[in-house]
């Protein structure tokens, strides 16, 4: 149960009988009426601001308006209170009856608790990694993936129909690069002495690459005109490395539906396909740009170019599609991409990108409104760096890559969920620093200790009851006790936590921010741990209380429903919860 929606419809009711007793006209749109937690929690428990927004267009006072609406609100059975502050807030507070009646809801969704339909089947479509096929995957890649991945679980959560996609760049130079690579760990395979000259990619990962040429091809390579032989290293190589990119996926626990190939794109014809309709639209044009502001590079020329209107849609200028070569820019086949996308049925598109690809997004932008009419909603979310230390100190070298800390080397040392939960324990566009020390403390200070510190606690209590004692600790028994029993007031806090988290999740979900869950698990375990110190100063809290079954079914519930939020959480983010801390 949301009880932020459930109370919006009853604040609709509110206005709906108002409008038939003929306080307000009919008509009024109810669109912009929230319910959401007072700034101040001594101000109740609800708030919300109908007649702020209902006022102008009643014809109506503010405060008059919201003393009429907040009679019909006190006569809710779960009221206790009402009260109008400021401007015209309605603050409404609860009964403890209410609050405890959430307990059952939690036990009987079990981790599903939060799950809604708010997306009403809709289908996503969330780009994320979309690294480069050209080695194994560095932390720099970490957060994004992350990320992307946290995400879609989100919108998964709420009844969204989500396509994880990873796009494959194995077109254009660095592929090139990646080919001629290959090719001289090729000869080095065939027992050549090789040197790798600046701008080649010199990691060791591209050793069995040159084997595998080597055992497929002997020495034929060598006898064939460079361009066929590169052409074969550049497959072969682009293969290989984007099985070592799944793998390495794999490792934190994340899988895409689609890899769709941007040299697809070229053989297909679908870039001159996507200009064709661009230019149908008139919104191509060939001409000259402006130059850059400040210093000019040393290669700038005016020169006409093939040019995208993309100042119509609000970017700084034109954006070119195609080089001074003839060539595609990288823009061109961009567009064609996410022209497939909408094609595909998915009318929002979410990519997450790296900061260095932050001045594109208008471009983007601009072109996707261009290209399909404005029918698509295109969100792009930058994740920030991860700069990574240990004891305070930066790493930068790494075992397996010589220049760079891959993926697994993290994984490896760290775990998969401790590396999950740290990459989302800041908004995605703020720099996040990864301490490999401070992530495996056991103390306040680590964020993912601390909430599975809370969840492993409430299954050591769920343990030491069944020992204690013949308590039925099925989620269906305990979803039956006496919870008039839990009236402490860091019991209730407890409870009005885990009964906000399906509004947090439907928030997180409609901002694309999944960090949001990270931080409400913390606050989360905060509660419980307050709960649990608490129990420690005044011994009639403590859960498992051997002179009173009542007493301890009803705590047992209590905590019971918080792992199973914490669980859910956690299952957002894709972290496994743990039932014993070792």
């Amino acid at each position: 149960m949301n009880i932020f929606r459930y109370f919006g419809e009853r604040v609709e009711a509110a206005i709906g009988a108002l409008t038939e007793e003929g306080v307000l006209p009919p008509g009024l749109d109810p669109s912009r009426i929230t319910v959401e937690p007072p700034r101040d929690a001594s101000h109740g428990d609800l708030s919300t601001n109908a007649a702020m927004v209902l006022a102008k267009p009643a014809g109506a006072k503010p405060r008059e308006l919201a003393e009429r609406i907040a009679a019909k609100l006190a006569t809710e059975e779960s009221v206790t209170e009402v009260s109008v502050a400021g401007p015209g807030f309605i603050n409404l507070r609860l009964n403890p009856a209410f609050w405890q009646a959430r307990i059952p809801d939690i036990l009987r969704a079990g981790d599903a608790y939060g799950a809604s339909e708010l997306g009403t089947g809709e289908a996503v479509n969330v780009e994320y990694v979309s690294a480069n096929p050209t080695g194994p995957m560095h932390v720099g890649h970490v957060r994004g993936a992350v990320f992307g991945d946290a995400l879609a679980n989100l919108l998964e959560k709420v009844g969204y129909r989500v396509c994880r996609e990873y796009y494959i760049n194995d077109a254009g130079g660095q592929i090139e690069v990646l080919a001629r690579s290959a090719m001289l760990r090729y000869r080095e395979a065939l027992g050549e002495t090789i040197e790798i000259p600046e701008g080649l990619y010199p990691g060791d990962y591209l050793k069995p690459v040159g084997q595998a040429l080597a055992a497929m091809h002997g020495k034929a390579l060598l006898e064939m005109e460079e361009a066929d032989a590169l052409k074969i290293a550049r497959e072969t190589a682009v293969g290989a490395m984007m099985e070592l990119i799944r793998g390495d996926l794999a490792v934190l626990g994340i899988t895409h539906e689609v890899f769709f190939s941007e040299l697809s794109l070229h053989r297909s014809g679908a870039v001159e396909k996507t200009l064709k309709i661009l230019e149908d639209k008139g919104l191509i044009y060939v001409g000259t740009l402006e130059p850059p502001k400040g210093e000019l590079p040393d290669d700038w020329e005016p020169r006409p170019q093939t040019l995208f209107r993309s100042t119509l849609f609000g970017d700084d200028t034109d954006r070119a599609l195609k080089k001074s070569d003839g060539s595609w820019t990288y823009f061109a086949p961009d567009i064609a991409y996410h022209l497939d996308k909408f094609e595909r049925g998915y009318r929002t598109m979410i990519d997450v990108w790296g900061a260095d690809h932050s001045g594109y997004i208008k471009r983007m932008k601009a072109a996707i409104e261009g290209v399909t009419g404005g029918q698509a909603e295109f969100d792009v979310k930058v994740c920030q760096m991860v700069r990574l230390f240990r004891n305070g100190e930066p790493v930068r070298m790494s075992k397996r890559a010589g220049d760079f800390v891959t993926l697994r080397d993290v994984v490896d040392e760290v775990g998969k969920g401790v590396v999950r939960f740290m990459m989302l324990t800041r908004k995605n566009d703020a720099p996040l620093d990864f301490d490999f020390a401070k992530v495996m403390e056991q103390s306040r200070d680590n964020p993912v200790f601390y909430v599975q510190y809370a969840h492993a606690r409430i299954h050591s209590v769920l343990r030491n009851a069944a020992e204690a004692g013949s308590y039925d600790l099925s989620d269906g028994a305990l979803a039956n006790a006496d919870l008039t029993r839990l009236s402490d007031e860091a019991e209730m806090t407890l409870i009005r936590l885990m009964a906000s988290f399906p509004r947090q999740v439907e928030q997180a979900a409609l901002a694309h921010e999944p960090h949001r869950i990270a931080f409400y698990l913390d606050d989360l375990a905060a509660a419980f741990h307050g709960l649990w110190n608490k129990g420690k100063d005044e011994p009639a809290l403590r859960f498992i209380q051997a002179d009173d079954p009542g007493a301890t079914l009803a705590r047992l519930a209590l905590i019971r429903a918080a792992a199973h939020v914490i669980a859910a959480g956690l299952g957002i983010l894709g972290v496994e919860p743990i039932e014993e801390m070792r």
